[in-house]
């Protein structure tokens, strides 16, 4: 596998990649702006929205491991561009849609179609640039996400008005479009992979995968940390600011934005000193150990109101971006031509995560407020929840704990 960086790579190669996640982060954490204009259109309980949002990564997650198997067999540029496609079908079918179960079939056609924009980057990145700065160049794209996240926040909710939700898919639509053609069109073209033996074969290797300690170890923070804060960021932060803190709206989106301006900020410091790092002998699950801890400790802050609720929620978009550090710390035990396979079979934890914390909230709510709990203290509760599972998933990134005791 070749690690020279072609001519002109930064424009050839990231920027097509940073356009795809760009729009897949964008797609992800839209409907916490306009979940209120869809619940109200359509009259959703808490249950109904949080399904409703949660088809994007269930079928995301779904994806990932034919999308592994692809990548590694026919490279991020044929996999890619041709997936988006499905995202600028998804985003026009969401636009016309007038029932929950339209709605539904577009959010997983979106999903499905934006499944492979990191893990496609990742793999990208793999073929072209040297294994020192692979955090860097992880981190650059995460940033690129970020600002997607920013555009779905504060910027979104003031467009709201002139557009409509449904005008907002529209525009997603032809954006969507516009990136496939990019990716077609920009990236090297790639021989297939030889030498990976019958499909049988390849789908023994992935499940080899998930029993390997290598890759269990980061299962559950993949779940709950990574997912945990995808289920957040992208639909329960708005309801948590609103009924919990007493914002309005407006004040919840811009709160928001800066959650999302913390993780471009977070990210940013990885891609600018990543390659540092490396070459200090920092690897991703030191990044991984320091900024779980630090994740604990703010969403403790949220939890229990200590603290500026600005600064908190800067914080909590900081510290996020080391989820990035997953896909490379859980990939180091395995072999570079298995990369695609493992990074997908970790994105599939991480959205399986995010669909079930997603919905999971959803339904605890209804579930407290049928038994009387006033819409604070069940977002309190539940939110509790989600931080004792994320300690636990937390202990198994520390192995030589467990092999002392």
């Amino acid at each position: 596998m070749s690690r020279a960086v072609p001519p002109g790579a930064w424009v050839r190669i990231f920027v097509p990649f940073a356009l795809g996640y760009y729009l897949s982060y964008l797609l992800r954490t839209v409907n916490a702006v306009i979940s209120p204009a869809i619940t109200g259109e359509l009259g959703l309980t808490a249950a109904q929205l949080g399904l409703l949002t949660s088809m994007y990564f269930l079928a995301f997650g779904l994806a990932q491991i034919p999308v592994g198997i692809a990548l590694d067999r026919y490279g991020p540029r044929r996999v890619e561009s041709a997936l988006l496609l499905l995202t600028g079908l998804g985003a026009v079918l969401f636009a016309l849609g007038d029932s929950i179960a339209g709605l539904g079939l577009a959010r997983a056609l979106i999903g499905l179609g934006v499944s492979a924009c990191l893990m496609g980057a990742l793999k990208g990145f793999a073929l072209w640039y040297p294994p020192e700065r692979q955090s860097s160049m992880t981190g650059f794209v995460m940033a690129c996400g970020a600002m997607g996240a920013l555009t779905a926040s504060a910027p979104l909710e003031a467009a709201m008005p002139l557009l409509g939700w449904r005008g907002v898919f529209w525009g997603i639509a032809a954006v969507a479009l516009a990136t496939s053609i990019i990716l077609w069109r920009s990236l090297p073209r790639e021989a297939p992979a030889a030498g990976q033996g019958s499909l049988g074969a390849v789908l023994k290797s992935v499940g080899s995968i998930f029993v390997a300690p290598a890759f269990l170890r980061f299962a559950g923070s993949s779940l709950f940390f990574v997912g945990g804060f995808m289920a957040l960021q992208s639909l329960w932060a708005v309801p948590w600011l609103m009924h919990v803190e007493g914002l309005e709206l407006a004040d919840a989106a811009r709160t928001l934005l800066l959650l999302n301006l913390g993780m471009l900020a977070g990210q940013l410091s990885i891609g600018v000193f990543g390659v540092r790092l490396a070459r200090r002998g920092v690897q991703p699950l030191r990044m991984l150990h320091v900024g779980y801890g630090g994740l604990l400790l703010v969403q403790a802050g949220i939890l229990f109101g200590v603290g500026p609720v600005s600064l908190l929620w800067f914080l909590l978009g900081a510290l996020s971006a080391v989820n990035s550090q997953a896909y490379l710390a859980s990939a180091n035990d395995f072999p570079r031509e298995m990369f695609g396979r493992v990074s997908t079979s970790i994105n599939l934890m991480v959205f399986l995560g995010a669909f079930v914390v997603q919905w999971g909230f959803g339904l605890a709510l209804d579930l407290l407020r049928t038994w009387g709990w006033e819409m604070p203290q069940a977002l309190r509760l539940t939110f509790a929840a989600l931080l004792v599972l994320q300690v636990l998933s937390y202990l198994p990134l520390f192995p030589r704990l467990w092999r002392r005791a």
